[in-house]
């Protein structure tokens, strides 16, 4: 159990300062992160790595010589926001071109990639690679499917090392893609983990048991099995990958990977067994690792990943490097940057506005206000919704946004912004604190709705509804979800098609509206009959269906409130 802490909420940033603290001659704090603390050659490719905290060392361990230049962190199992992701690469951006890393998870991969596009329209080079090497999420046919766990360790290794070694962002990118490609990971849990200021584990195993394909954000595994010997788990894990080893391939890299409360000397009993296993398959084994890597806060369990090596990646994988966390080889040595500083946001500019504008913006304040406290009542309902195939934090993100939105927008027409500024910086807000997939698409939402209105007037019934429009276009666009996937958009496209059809039938909206939420309510209801397709449910179909999708399920409740403040205020 996670139990050293004052405020849960400000779990993640305290230890990312204290890790800071206790290695300033790698690292550097910033807003949201860590940049290398170390010189860096002007035209270097940037490797930029990240996710939720919780999983130390990953992220912020891998900082340093060799590996990476920069990582941004998240609150406990949440993605860090767009924002963060932006601001993090723009301080580490050596001219090169920046090469972003992180697992594949629904939240990383819409606000790294929302970041993505904001750096590049900036006129910064930016390659994505979002690891893929957990074989219980996905088969091997599904490869880009799978979720990111371990593995990271490798393909981070291997893309740092070309980078450190001068190669071009295209030589990087490809070079982590192949990494990739050719890493293979599977774990197991004994017992699950708990959040700062949570009283029960996220999922439990059994006493006798354990967990088969688990993910490392709480998410139970796909299957439980008796626990077994070294012996017996060693082929457990090991055949599971040895299933996918490329023809013609002799030498492998082999992490053993601890959890978080897998004692090292039970690690080191398991590896002589899986070195066993691996050298019966005829596989040269490559500096392996033991230890913890990947980690899931207090989880009892271990993964096992391999990487089928070439030439090319043994060479980078061997390579020195020198971060808090991994160290290998003698390293050149290098001198201490002076020039990084914590950064902070600049106050927004806020656009003049007409008193009509600044009017609905006040309005749009209090909708928010209440939408916020209505959040934090149903914060528990989110989370026990989100926990039967998730990780359970859905509500805790869905208050902390809306909080976040609210309070923006509250400051925003004190400052005497309009309704279009209010809304965009509302939805900044909300994706900045919440994070994770449900703070990237609600950001993406709101600041997507904006674009429909002005500053200089009063938001027609048309604007509301061609602003729905963006926003269902935005999300499905950059979220890459559809109905039918059990997700948010699932509720999302009734309530804009009902919206829509009825504003342009003439009807008011406070009818069209009321329409569009129950329309919205409805959809969300229904998703408990649906196996879901996309996001961290997905390895655990079986065990969403009969329960109704978390991300759907606030989506309705929002809409439904915002009905009852439409017809109140009208």
């Amino acid at each position: 159990m996670t139990t050293i802490f004052d405020a849960p909420e400000q779990f993640a940033a305290t230890a990312l300062a204290g890790f800071c603290q206790i290695y300033p001659n790698h690292v550097r704090l910033v807003t949201n992160g860590v940049v290398r603390a170390t010189t860096v050659p002007k035209g270097k490719v940037s490797v930029v790595v990240g996710g939720g905290s919780g999983h130390y060392p990953a992220f912020a361990g891998y900082v340093g010589q060799g590996m990476a230049d920069a990582a941004v962190a998240g609150d406990v199992f949440a993605s860090p926001s767009t924002a963060a992701v932006a601001r993090v690469c723009r301080q580490a951006d050596n001219g090169g071109g920046i090469l972003l890393g992180f697992g594949n998870y629904a939240g990383d991969v819409l606000n790294f990639g929302v970041a993505a596009e904001r750096l590049r329209a900036e006129g910064v080079d930016v390659r994505i690679i979002a690891v893929t090497d957990d074989v219980a999420s996905a088969t091997s046919d599904k490869h880009a499917m799978r979720r990111g766990i371990a593995g990271d360790l490798v393909v981070f290794k291997i893309a740092g090392a070309a980078a450190e070694a001068g190669l071009s962002l295209d030589e990087v990118e490809r070079i982590a893609r192949h990494a990739n490609d050719r890493t293979v990971s599977f774990g197991v849990a004994f017992a699950g983990c708990t959040l700062p200021g949570a009283a029960e584990p996220l999922f439990s195993v059994p006493n006798g048991r354990m967990a088969l394909g688990l993910g490392i954000h709480g998410e139970p595994g796909i299957s439980e099995k008796d626990i077994a010997s070294a012996s017996e788990l060693a082929g457990i894990l090991a055949d599971r990958l040895l299933a996918e080893k490329p023809a013609g391939c002799a030498r492998v890299a082999a992490v053993l990977n601890g959890l978080g409360s897998t004692k090292y000397e039970e690690l080191f009993v398991l590896w002589t067994a899986v070195q066993k296993k691996l050298n019966g398959a005829g596989l040269e084994i490559v500096q392996p690792e033991a230890g913890e890597f990947v980690t899931s806060l207090d989880m009892q369990g271990c993964s096992l990943t391999l990487a089928w090596l070439d030439a090319e990646l043994e060479r980078y994988w061997a390579a020195p490097c020198d971060t808090p966390a991994f160290r290998r080889g003698r390293p050149d040595a290098v001198d201490l940057r002076s020039d990084v500083a914590v950064d902070e946001e600049a106050a927004p500019t806020i656009p003049e506005a007409s008193e009509a504008s600044r009017k609905s913006a006040g309005c749009i304040s209090d909708l928010f206000a209440e939408i916020a406290a209505m959040l934090k009542d149903r914060e528990a309902e989110l989370g026990r919704i989100d926990a039967i195939a998730g990780d359970g934090d859905h509500g805790q993100g869905m208050q902390r946004g809306s909080d976040a939105a609210a309070k923006a927008m509250a400051a925003a027409v004190s400052a005497g912004a309009g309704v279009q500024t209010t809304l965009a910086l509302g939805g900044d807000a909300w994706a900045d604190r919440a994070g994770g997939t449900s703070g990237a698409i609600w950001g993406l939402l709101l600041r997507s709705w904006s674009t429909a209105f002005s500053d200089s007037g009063v938001p027609s019934n048309q604007a509301v509804a061609e602003g729905a429009r963006r926003a269902l276009e935005g999300v499905t666009r950059l979220g890459r979800a559809s109905v039918g996937d059990k997700t948010l958009v699932d509720s999302l496209v009734p309530f804009v098609e009902t919206l829509t059809t009825d504003v342009s039938g003439g009807k008011t909206l406070v009818e069209a509206w009321k329409s569009a939420a129950d329309a919205s309510e409805a959809a969300a209801r229904d998703t408990a009959s649906l196996t879901p397709r996309l996001g961290r449910a997905r390895p655990l179909a079986e065990k969403s269906i009969g329960h109704p999708d978390a991300g759907a399920t606030s989506l309705a409740m929002v809409a439904q409130l915002c009905a009852a403040f439409v017809r109140k205020r009208s």
